[in-house]
C-alpha cells in the first residue's frame, strides 16, 4: 500500500467531545472500505488560535476536517480558514442548526457541550438502573454504602417498582426486605443513615395486596398465614417498632399511593438535604475565613 494512502487523516474538531461527528464518520466510512485512514480528534475547541494551529497542520497533509461547532462567529472563521488554506471541511452542525433556527423561529444557544452534559445525565441514569437491579431484594449488600437510597420494608411494600423508578432519574437504590423473626442486616447499620428510607402500609391494605398476589399465582392454598389478617398486622408493628428504634429513618407509608408519589417525596426530601448541606459547607467556609487573622503588611 502507498505511502500516500497510509497518511490519509480525517481531523475530527469539536467544541464537545467530538463524539457525534467521529461516530458519523466511522459509519460513512464503511461505506469507504478499501480506503485506509486514521483519525484525529480535538476537543473542547473554543479559541482561534486553537483553529489555526489545527489546520496549519491539515493544510501540509492535506487532510479533512469534520467539526461540530455551535457559535456561528467560530463557523464563520472555520469556513474563512479553510478556503485560505484549501483545506477540504465538512460542517456537520451548521446547517441543521439553520434549518432548525428557521423552523421554529428562533436562534439556537450557541452552548458548546450541550450534548455531552445531555450524554452524561443518560449514562447516569444508566448506571443507576444497573445498580439498583444489581441490589433487588437485598442482594450484593456488600456495595452497600455505594447505595444513593436504602429502601427497607417488609413484603410487598413496594420497593421494588420504586427502587427502579428512582434509578430512572439516576438515583442508585438498594432495596432490603424485612422479614419478621430475622434480624435486619448488620450492613444497614454500618453506613450514613440518612441514606435509608423505611417503607410501611396500613395492615387491611397490605392484606389485600398479598391477597390479589397469591390469586394471581395460584397459590392460595399453599401460603400458610402469609396473607391472614393477624400475620399482617404482626409484621406491619413489628416493622414500625424498628423504624421507632432508628429514629433517622424516615417513614413513608405507601397505602394508595403511586409509585411516582412516593417517589416524588423521597426525592424531594433528598434535594431538601442537599440544599441544606451545602449551606452549611458554605457557612463553615465562610466562618473559618472570617477566623483567619489578617496578614499585617511588613
Amino acid at each position: 500500500m502507498s505511502t500516500e494512502l497510509r497518511r490519509m487523516k480525517i481531523v475530527i474538531l469539536s467544541d464537545g467531545t467530538g463524539e457525534t461527528a467521529t461516530s458519523l464518520a466511522r459509519a460513512t466510512m464503511t461505506q469507504f472500505t478499501e480506503k485506509e485512514v486514521f483519525f484525529t480528534r480535538y476537543k473542547n475547541v473554543r479559541t482561534t488560535e486553537q483553529v489555526d494551529a489545527i489546520f496549519n497542520e491539515a493544510a501540509i497533509y492535506h487532510d479533512l476536517v469534520i467539526y461540530t461547532i455551535v457559535s456561528p462567529e467560530m463557523r464563520e472563521y472555520i469556513s474563512e480558514i479553510a478556503r485560505k488554506k484549501h483545506v477540504r471541511t465538512l460542517d456537520l452542525i451548521g446547517p441543521a442548526l439553520t434549518v432548525f433556527s428557521n423552523y421554529f423561529d428562533q436562534e439556537p444557544s450557541a452552548v458548546p457541550g450541550l450534548l455531552h452534559q445531555v450524554n452524561d445525565n443518560y449514562f447516569k441514569r444508566v448506571a443507576a438502573m444497573e445498580f439498583t437491579l444489581n441490589h433487588d431484594d437485598g442482594r450484593n449488600l456488600k456495595s452497600l454504602h455505594l447505595a444513593d437510597v436504602v429502601l427497607v420494608g417488609i413484603s410487598r411494600t413496594s420497593k421494588t417498582p420504586l427502587s427502579v423508578y428512582l434509578s430512572q432519574h439516576g438515583i442508585k437504590v438498594v432495596n432490603v426486605p424485612l422479614v419478621m423473626g430475622t434480624n435486619p442486616p448488620e450492613a444497614l447499620f454500618k453506613i450514613d443513615q440518612r441514606k435509608i428510607f423505611a417503607l410501611t402500609i396500613d395492615p387491611q391494605a397490605l392484606r389485600e395486596i398479598r391477597q390479589k398476589r397469591l390469586s394471581r399465582l395460584g397459590a392460595e392454598q399453599h401460603t400458610g398465614d402469609y396473607a391472614t389478617m393477624e400475620r399482617v398486622n404482626q409484621e406491619v408493628e413489628w416493622a414500625n417498632q424498628i423504624y421507632k428504634e432508628n429514629k433517622r429513618w424516615p417513614v413513608f407509608n405507601v397505602t394508595g399511593k403511586a409509585i411516582e408519589e412516593t417517589a416524588a417525596e423521597i426525592m424531594k426530601l433528598l434535594h431538601m438535604r442537599q440544599n441544606n448541606r451545602f449551606k452549611q459547607e458554605s457557612m463553615e467556609v465562610q466562618k473559618n475565613h472570617e477566623n483567619t487573622p489578617e496578614k499585617k503588611p511588613s
